[in-house]
């Protein structure tokens, strides 16, 4: 019964934090509506794979000893705002555009699914707060009398939590519907990109406490 109680609190907590609006879902929406399926998925299993990366570097016990230099997780803000910065930075440049919009088809063949995936990754590696998460989560999982089941079942179901999460964003986003709602509006929802990586950035940037 506790195990169970625990597990709940924590893929509870995993799936608010992982749905909440954030960079890396706005940029899932974003590339979804503007790119279609494809792309949106390509980024949004970028996204997932560095959430595992830190779940595995959670696991061994690497992220704890990283968690306890707060230079290391300084220079980690830094470069991370730095990355989001660009985005923002890319994002403004596309609002700032007045071109007509390809459908999906025809700008998606333009987009490289390798540069998608690794945007996704770059976005999550770079966020200091995964590793906070998951040292969290690793201090229930790793406690001396947990069961030896414990591990599996947080990785396992957090991983499903975040494909359904992330995925589920890429799909209800790229139908034809939001497709034609994003040509409409797409010089306004790159503007809003580029302030939520803005914010999010200089956030990163100029904070200082873990």
């Amino acid at each position: 019964m506790a195990l169970t109680q625990e597990l709940l609190l924590i893929y509870t907590t995993y799936f608010v934090a992982t749905a909440s609006p954030g960079p890396s879902n706005m940029a899932i929406m974003g590339t979804a509506m503007k790119n279609g399926r494809g792309a949106a998925l390509a980024l949004a299993a970028g996204v997932i794979g560095g959430s595992m990366l830190w779940a595995l570097l959670a696991a061994c016990g690497v992220l704890t000893v990283l968690a306890t230099f707060a230079q290391l997780l300084i220079v980690l803000k830094i470069a991370g705002g730095l990355y989001l910065l660009w985005l923002a930075f890319k994002a403004g440049k596309s609002a700032l555009r007045n071109a007509e919009v390809s459908g999906p088809e025809e700008s998606l063949a333009k987009s490289s699914f390798g540069r998608l995936f690794r945007q996704g990754m770059l976005m999550h590696v770079g966020n200091p707060k995964a590793i906070l998460t998951w040292v969290a989560i690793m201090s229930v999982a790793l406690k001396p009398d947990a069961a030896a089941a414990t591990l599996p079942l947080i990785i396992g179901g957090c991983a499903a939590i975040c494909i359904t999460v992330f995925c589920g964003y890429a799909l209800l986003f790229s139908t034809a519907a939001m497709g034609a709602f994003y040509r409409r509006i797409r010089r306004g929802l790159d503007a809003l990109l580029a302030c939520c990586f803005a914010v999010a950035g200089l956030k990163l940037v100029f904070s200082r406490q873990g």
